[in-house]
């Protein structure tokens, strides 16, 4: 299996997707629609070719996660959180690379993961006990393998001199507890429960990957173009996805001619496309739509030039594709409130997908590595010549 075609093949499970959209949210993605999406190598484009994966460029990976989010947000972030994370576990020393990609699933394994601390690991055996929750969890319901950030904490339980050493933990989904404690009224099917349990997991030694390793963000052999840096590729997959969400949805020809048939109530408009509102409406979200794209278009083609010449970012470099990012995001959820706010009341009702999506995109704006106003300022603050107050640059 290659990575060929792999956004027609995505493109043609766009049926699949939209179907189980109304399913998923009433708890996760559906498995046939996951099982559907791991059937196109989606899950190995980030996988070392040594390990049987494709390290997709980048462009082709924007290209197949908004292909996913045209049928389905949700579906989309899930698939896209697993790329994400498993950009970060090829990072990890190789012994550690060995666990997650030749085990039973291969390639096709699913590795899920989050940024927050909210463990402790404590030094074990060669390894770490860790204890506490990791908490949004995205996809953690399909995943294979947990990728953890956690506090090091002293076995006699003193307190650091000076700031906690980080580390990032490798456990398998046999390990640790799901809570059932994601009841969101945004992108409901998630699956962002908080796991493990307190006193659940051990993570031996080539499970407990700690810091990704900086210089693996140099190409392996014979992959010279391929790999993505962990400070910019991960970041960018969980955020260069927005603009498929927006022109699924009610930007969408389909979507949007179905719902423009109808009257417009209290007017004599038989029929919402013939106000000059709408083709206002129309034009201004297709507008917003574009604007995304271009401006995705920029850090994309940015980040796949620095990991084909293996050239360092420079810190302003690495603030400035943060709000791009933010800003993409705000422009489709511009494009998407638009269109819903003219969708009429009989939107609200569940099984239509207006609502949906809006609530998708307006979530997405909340997630930390997005939010529009978050990233705005700290690129100020670098422009500024001051501290970004963040470690994720």
């Amino acid at each position: 299996m290659d990575d060929a075609g792999i956004v027609e093949q995505v493109r043609e499970l766009r049926p699949l997707i939209r179907r189980n959209a109304l399913r998923a949210e009433r708890g996760r993605v559906p498995d046939e629609v996951a099982d559907a999406l791991t059937g196109t190598g989606i899950n190995r484009m980030n996988v070392p070719r040594r390990y049987g994966g494709h390290r997709t460029p980048l462009g082709v990976q924007v290209d197949a996660f908004a292909e996913i989010a045209a049928g389905c947000a949700s579906a989309a972030w899930t698939a896209l959180s697993h790329a994400a994370v498993a950009c970060i576990a090829a990072l990890s020393p190789d012994e550690a690379q060995d666990d997650f990609f030749t085990g039973p699933k291969g390639p096709d394994v699913r590795i899920g993961g989050t940024l927050v601390p909210g463990a402790t690991a404590v030094p074990y055996d060669g390894g770490y006990v860790v204890n506490g929750a990791s908490g949004f969890a995205t996809g953690c319901h399909h995943a294979d393998w947990h990728l953890l950030t956690a506090a090091v904490a002293a076995a006699d339980g003193s307190p650091p001199d000076g700031p906690p050493e980080v580390v990032r933990a490798a456990v398998p989904m046999a390990e640790p507890e799901i809570l059932d404690d994601w009841h969101a009224h945004r992108s409901r099917p998630h699956g962002q429960q908080h796991r493990p349990g307190p006193g659940r997991s051990r993570a031996r030694a080539p499970r407990a990957p700690g810091r990704p390793d900086a210089r693996r963000a140099a190409p392996l052999e014979g992959e010279r173009g391929r790999p993505v840096p962990p400070h910019a590729g991960a970041a960018a997959l969980l955020r260069l996805g927005g603009p498929g969400g927006a022109r699924g949805g009610p930007c969408g020809e389909a979507e949007f001619g179905e719902r423009s048939r109808r009257g417009i109530t209290c007017t004599s408009y038989e029929r919402q496309y013939e106000a000059a509102v709408t083709h206002f409406q129309v034009a201004e979200a297709q507008l917003r739509i574009s604007g995304a794209e271009l401006v995705a278009a920029r850090p994309t083609r940015e980040i796949a030039d620095k990991a084909g010449s293996g050239a360092a970012y420079t810190p302003l470099e690495r603030a400035r594709i943060r709000p791009e990012s933010g800003c993409l995001t705000r422009l489709c959820k511009e494009a998407v409130d638009l269109l819903a706010s003219a969708a009429g009341a009989s939107s609200l009702q569940r099984d239509v997908p207006v609502q949906r999506i809006a609530r998708d995109i307006n979530a997405l704006c909340l997630q930390s590595f997005v939010a529009p106003s978050t990233d705005l300022e700290i690129h100020g603050r670098v422009l500024s010549g001051v501290d970004p107050r963040t470690p994720f640059l």
